[in-house]
């Protein structure tokens, strides 16, 4: 079954696994493939015994003090070798390991040997009336002492022998209960087992099926081809061609504006021509009529002679200060400039950014062919891969293991009722040897009982009560029995204790620590010509480092068979799936794609020499530093407002009259003519400022500037002409490793699956764990260990219970003969010999009591 099972495990994993070595960094993105389908196993391999579990490990630490000493590997390798014996120093191990056990079964056996012999040498002693045969007791004075003292010891003996046989009985009791429920164990072992066999072909066909997720995301990659291999390597080119095109635009951004600059300079310097003569004519006048006002015969007059002397000096500063008559013109440049926008620059770059911006259409339809044979390279791995899975008798090794698992469960559940059946006689048998002690203990029990309840101090002991006789007699007849069964406990003692005390220390205590496992694995030892025998069952091979431990261990944790058997060394994956011949393929067709980029174009030769164009029109040629001079000046040589305030200020100075009304009259002229006029020409002056100032941060080093845009231009699409295959190859590169980086993320998770997931070999743990740690320690060691530990214990108080049992029925039994107590006052002691001073007692007449 062993071998079948494994074949099909490696039929299963083989289709389903191969290795490739990594080539992608970094990894791409992550696929989920979901879980591997699995169901729960019923059976728990492990067992809680319950209060009984008390008893057991009190067992167990009676068989450590009995047995502490280390497992004795050394000694069991040369057994299972035969090489045991072959010094005198293994002798002496053996003996030292056992030496606990041997010397307990000695004592046992002298026990067997010497109690029927001494109950013998007993009843005959006391046929002749020796050895408390003699149906006479010595009158003392410390009887009552003496009486109770042995009741006593009696009663805590019988006690201990109680104790051992309700330890005895309830092991008993727990082995049948566990024998009869180990059907249900076992039933759940098979249904596990067959829920391990069926459930392996639906997870490897969800491993096969799983495939499809890596085909389906690397065909969409495949459709993709533009926005994924188009865009990286748009990306990449982007660097430079961006920056390039980006320059060219924001140099037809400056022609326009620029253009914008000369006319505004144009318009502002004729605006300023001509709102200066005019200022200049209206202050003129202002100047006449204030110097007329200041003829009049009032400003003779005291009071108002200084005053007209002041304003009459400020006359002078009403006068134009800026002259823009002299400034040169720009319509020279604005000509040229006007020449060099009938070409639209910016539409033209724009043509170059859509032409750039198609680089994934171009690669998608130059890829279209080579992309077709990819896919069909997917759709014959996926094909190969479900056609190698319908030629794998997978079916037919299920079919046959289940009938094997059925069969040996058949076999199982028709021998369980001779299991049972057997175990009843054996519960039989150990209630009967229970019931041996018991009757014992009874009849201890009711001699106390009546001994005590019937016993008066008062009567002579010749003259004793029927029930205190009775409790003497009980105590007799529990010594009987107690010689009679004692030794036939102690043998089946000896029997269980040697034989369960040795597989609890020799198999279950290393089981539990898996020191049996590496005793197990010790080189040649199951197989002298083989150094792994497991390894050879399985493949024929024992230099294969694999061994019982490893494989429990590995089981135990749940883990896939194919990695707890080590199954690659007997199947060999690469042979029936080379995933790695189909990403070769992929790989290779992938790095014959040719991607021509030379249709772009970014900027054709009109563009570059509109360029050059707007470097020749003469705007830096302008005299910047004349405009600039003018434009820095104020437009008159004192501030109008401030003139006027000053005016209207010092016409209040003045008497009133009709001189005062004339001056305040000028002030409101002069506001007037600067709110007119000063005014618009500040206005024209700072947008002759902004406009001079902006023609002459183009005009600095305009031509170098033009040919760095078109030197980048002219860059960049050499890069596209020429050097564009580097990046296409290595942004190709890129590409395929993702799409063969799906592939090894499938082969990664189908390896971890069958690893962790596939086959989950917990089951023959489950089985392992069931037959030795459950059923053969728990089950049956730990009980017959604790039956042998009560009934053992039991019988060996029988000892002392038998002393006490005798010491005390001379208390309880009725005499034939007692001694005669005389009075103290004839100096006699009181205590006479009983052959000068016995009594008769004629009411005794029955041979019974001469026992």
């Amino acid at each position: 079954m062993a071998v079948e099972l494994c074949l099909l495990l490696l039929l299963f994993c083989g289709s389903t696994i191969s290795e490739v070595q990594p080539i992608y960094k970094p990894p791409p993105g992550t696929l989920d493939f979901g879980f591997v389908p699995a169901k729960t196993y019923d059976t728990g391999a492990y067992h809680e015994p319950g209060p009984i579990g008390i008893l057991f490990k009190v067992v167990h630490a009676f068989l450590y003090v009995v047995q502490p000493n280390p497992f004795p590997q050394d000694l069991i390798r040369k057994l299972a070798q035969q090489k045991f014996g072959n010094t005198q120093g293994d002798y002496q191990k053996a003996i030292y390991y056992e030496i606990g056990f041997i010397v307990s079964a000695a004592l046992g056996l002298l026990f067997i040997l010497l109690l029927p012999l001494v109950g013998l040498c007993f009843c005959m002693c006391r046929c002749c009336d020796n050895c408390g045969g003699e149906m006479h007791q010595r009158q003392k004075k410390n009887a009552d002492c003496q009486r109770s003292c042995f009741a006593t010891f009696l009663f805590v003996a019988s006690l201990i022998i109680s104790v051992g046989v309700l330890c005895a009985y309830a092991a008993n009791q727990h082995l049948t209960s566990q024998v009869r429920g180990a059907k249900k164990l076992v039933n759940s072992n098979f249904k596990d087992l067959k829920v391990f066999l069926n459930d392996t072909p639906a997870q490897i066909d969800y491993l096969v099926s799983q495939y499809n997720t890596t085909k389906d995301k690397a065909l969409s990659d495949l459709n993709n081809v533009g926005p994924l291999l188009g865009s990286r390597v748009q990306e990449q080119l982007g660097k430079e061609v961006r920056p390039a095109l980006d320059a060219a635009l924001t140099m037809a951004g400056a022609i326009r504006e620029t253009k914008e600059a000369l006319e505004n300079v144009s318009v502002s310097v004729e605006v300023l021509q001509e709102g200066t003569e005019r200022l200049h004519a209206n202050l003129t006048d202002v100047k006449m009529h204030l110097s007329n006002t200041l003829n009049d015969s009032a400003c003779t007059a005291a009071q108002a002679a200084s005053t007209c002397n002041i304003i009459r000096n400020s006359l002078n500063q009403l006068n134009i200060n800026a002259n823009f008559s002299g400034l040169p013109g720009v319509s020279s440049q604005l000509a040229k400039v006007n020449d060099v926008l009938k070409i639209d620059l910016s539409s033209l770059v724009q043509k170059g950014y859509a032409a750039f911006n198609d680089t994934p259409d171009l690669v998608v339809n130059q890829t279209k062919n080579i992309l077709s044979d990819i896919k069909n390279v997917l759709e014959s791995i996926g094909s190969n891969i479900s056609n190698f899975t319908k030629t794998l008798p997978v079916q037919k090794i299920i079919a046959d293991l289940t009938i094997y698992l059925t069969q040996s469960e058949a076999y199982v559940q028709d021998y369980f009722p001779v299991v049972e059946q057997y175990d009843f006689y054996r519960w039989l048998g150990c209630l009967i040897l229970c019931c041996m002690v018991v009757l014992i203990v009874i009849f201890y029990y009711l001699g106390l009982l009546c001994g005590t309840c019937g016993y008066d101090k008062h009567a002579s002991p010749t003259t004793r009560g029927c029930i205190s006789n009775t409790g003497g007699n009980f105590l007799m007849a529990g010594v009987g029995f107690s010689f009679l069964f004692s030794w036939v406990l102690m043998i089946v003692v000896v029997l269980t204790f040697v034989t369960g005390g040795n597989i609890e220390k020799l198999v279950c205590e290393p089981f539990e620590d898996k020191t049996l496992f590496k005793v197990l694995d010790t080189p040649y030892l199951l197989n002298q010509h083989w150094k792994n025998y497991l390894s050879g069952i399985l493949f024929n091979n024992p230099n294969i480092n694999l061994t019982f431990e490893k494989v429990y261990s590995d089981c135990k944790e749940n883990k896939g068979i194919y990695t707890s058997l080590h199954l690659e060394h007997l199947f060999n994956i690469n042979e029936f799936l080379n995933v790695s011949m189909y990403t070769e393929d992929v790989a290779l067709r992938i790095e014959h794609i040719q991607i021509n980029l030379s249709k772009i174009v970014l900027l054709d030769e009109i563009g570059k020499e509109n360029l050059l164009n707007f470097s020749s029109s003469g705007i830096e040629g302008i005299n910047f530093g004349a405009y600039l001079t003018e434009i820095n000046k104020s437009v008159t040589k004192v501030d109008l407002l401030s003139f006027a305030n000053d005016l209207e200020a010092r016409a209040d100075q003045l008497p009133k009259g009709a001189l005062e009304n004339a001056l305040k009259g000028h002030a409101n002229n002069i506001r007037m003519i600067h709110s007119q006029q000063v005014v618009p020409l500040e206005q024209a002056m700072s947008t002759l400022n902004q406009s001079i100032r902006l023609l002459k941060r183009t005009s600095s080093e305009l031509m170098v500037k033009v040919k760095n845009v078109i030197s980048a231009v002219n860059a960049a699409q050499l890069l596209i002409n020429n050097n564009a295959s580097l990046v296409i190859v290595q942004e190709t590169k890129k590409y395929m490793d993702t799409i063969v980086g799906y592939f090894e993320q499938y082969i990664e998770w189908v390896k971890e699956s069958i690893a962790m997931e596939v086959a989950a070999c917990k089951p023959i743990a489950n089985v392992i764990d069931t037959a030795v740690d459950i059923f053969l320690c728990s089950y049956v060691t730990d009980s017959v260990n604790t039956f042998w530990f009560g009934l053992g214990g039991s019988s060996i108080f029988l000892i002392p219970a038998i002393i006490f049992a005798v010491k005390l029925s001379k208390y309880y039994r009725r005499m034939d003969t007692e001694d005669v107590y005389d009075d103290m006052e004839n100096g006699n002691n009181g205590y006479h010999k009983e052959h000068l001073y016995g009594i008769h007692n004629p009411v005794i007449t029955s041979s019974v009591e001469q026992w």
